[in-house]
């Protein structure tokens, strides 16, 4: 297994430590000469290194862990699924939808955008430009996702994209290769400070990890793919805190095999 850090948040760079894998998981961080200008552009090029980072560890019979800031990374992920020759279904889990459109989000944030993008809205953005085939909305699976705009559920009524709880998980899982993607603020905010749209009433730590064992134990998984998308820690109690939880997800990544 091969963990790629790639330690920004859309297209700006995080400070060091924000993503604090433990030293001895020996991660390979992954970064990019991104152009001035629009974030579009920005994005591409950076994703264009980790497709690549992630197709060769798949070459190598390797399943690569993809840790980062936000869910967006997640087109790289799976486009370097699909150059590796696989044709993988996603599993996404997170406490909200993320399957905006630039015509339906009301504050423009981007991460907000990331399954649909994936599934096929703005091909220009990111699925074009990256080669990213868009799976069909039956073979995504949205896990959690308790906290809904009204365009998002107005979505979800009408999409083939399917969706459970996190206890129903192992019912739903789509057929064929996964690419698993975990946005960590699917866990309880009370569990886990400093998120940047934490979101209540949500699963523990410890029912997220065991419901990624089991997806993972499926042998199915081809690569992983692991959103942080939190504030900068505010002090070492946080950094702490945030370093088992990655601990945890790698070693379940680690242990699949």
């Amino acid at each position: 297994m091969t963990i790629l850090l790639v330690p920004y948040h859309q297209d700006e760079r995080l400070p060091e430590r924000t993503i604090p894998l433990a030293a001895p998981l020996g991660a390979e961080t992954v970064e990019a000469m991104v152009p001035d200008g629009d974030v579009w552009p920005r994005l591409v090029a950076l994703y264009e290194r980790v497709a690549n980072r992630v197709a060769e560890r798949l070459a190598a019979d390797d399943v690569p862990a993809v840790v980062s800031g936000d869910c967006l990374v997640a087109a790289a992920t799976i486009t370097g699924a699909q150059r590796a020759g696989s044709d993988p279904a996603v599993v996404w889990f997170d406490a909200h939808g993320d399957v905006h459109t630039s015509h339906t989000s009301a504050s423009g944030y981007l991460g907000g955008m990331a399954l649909r993008l994936v599934l096929g809205a703005h091909p220009e953005r990111l699925a074009e430009p990256l080669g990213l085939r868009s799976p069909a909305e039956r073979r995504a699976l949205l896990v959690d996702a308790r906290d809904l705009d009204p365009p998002e559920v107005d979505y979800l009524s009408r999409s083939d994209l399917r969706r459970c709880g996190v206890e129903e998980l192992q019912e739903a899982l789509p057929a064929g290769p996964i690419v698993l993607h975990i946005d960590v603020d699917v866990i309880d905010c009370g569990e886990l400070a400093g998120l940047r749209f934490p979101v209540p009433n949500g699963p523990s730590r410890s029912t997220v990890v065991d419901a990624a064992r089991r997806v993972l134990a499926t042998g199915r998984v081809v690569a992983v793919d692991i959103a942080c998308p939190w504030y900068p820690a505010r002090d070492e109690h946080e950094i702490a805190t945030r370093a088992r939880l990655l601990d945890e997800l790698v070693d379940a990544v680690r242990n699949s095999g």
